[in-house]
């Protein structure tokens, strides 16, 4: 019985930025659990990974920034796949500097694609979820959303900003939506080997091996299961939450 409420069989979905990092682990989760899973990304040179690793899926090229181009991918997933049931925002971008010479034109870069993009995403999806009066949402925030970091772990405060509006935009359409069965949820991951961190990961992982309560970073694989939980009629109940996945970083 419990079990098969974690199955996602015939149901589809979509994953911005889904062809590698955290993204490309949602992915991979969804289609393990059953789902038929499209996913998106800015260039298609960079489904390389997703191909070799998720198969058959069904790729599209589209920048999250573009509401026209987001309604066509939601358009495109519903006739070659079926009716859209799960979304998760993973498309973002991050730009690192002291606060005091960060460009503004990086902040307002990163704003665009981590908030405005995430909103557009679900908006577009959730036009056809009202319909059918279901839907999952999924945001990849932070959880440099949800609490200061030292300049020595982070400097990289419009990504910071970003993710605090995530967390905001999360409960804000929980609360405006649920009416019509769509549930908005988010993930606030601590530090994962990704390629936005593989440059800072080796630089702070001693530091958090003596901070953080499970002494060390997050390990590929460790984000799915919360991703299948937050899909899957397993959390039909839940809403508007935040679960970070940190190792115990905002245990602190």
């Amino acid at each position: 019985m419990f079990l098969e409420q974690f199955r996602l069989d015939g149901k589809v979905a979509l994953v911005t930025g889904g062809s590698r990092g955290l993204g490309l682990e949602a992915a991979l989760a969804l289609k393990e659990a059953g789902a038929k899973v499209s996913v998106m990304a800015r260039r298609a040179a960079f489904f390389a990974e997703a191909k070799a690793l998720l198969g058959d899926a069904l790729y599209l090229e589209g920048d999250v920034r573009s509401e026209e181009r987001l309604q066509a991918i939601v358009d495109e997933v519903e006739r070659a796949l079926g009716p859209l049931t799960v979304l998760v925002n993973a498309a973002g971008v991050t730009w690192g500097a002291p606060s005091w010479e960060m460009p503004a034109e990086k902040v307002r870069e990163v704003l665009e694609v981590n908030v405005l993009g995430a909103f557009l995403a679900s908006r577009a999806a959730a036009q056809r979820m009202r319909e059918r009066g279901y839907g999952k949402i999924i945001h990849i925030a932070s959880v440099a959303g949800l609490k200061g970091e030292p300049p020595e772990i982070l400097d990289a405060v419009g990504y910071s900003a970003s993710k605090g509006g995530v967390v905001a935009l999360t409960r804000d359409l929980a609360v405006k939506w649920g009416r019509w069965g769509i549930r908005v949820n988010a993930l606030a991951p601590g530090f994962f080997p990704t390629r936005m961190t593989e440059g800072l990961l080796p630089q702070i992982e001693a530091r958090l091996q003596q901070t953080l309560p499970l002494g060390r970073p997050g390990r590929p694989g460790e984000l799915g299961g919360a991703v299948l939980f937050l899909a899957s009629p397993a959390s039909d109940y839940v809403t508007g939450v935040v679960l970070p996945v940190d190792g115990g970083a905002t245990a602190l």
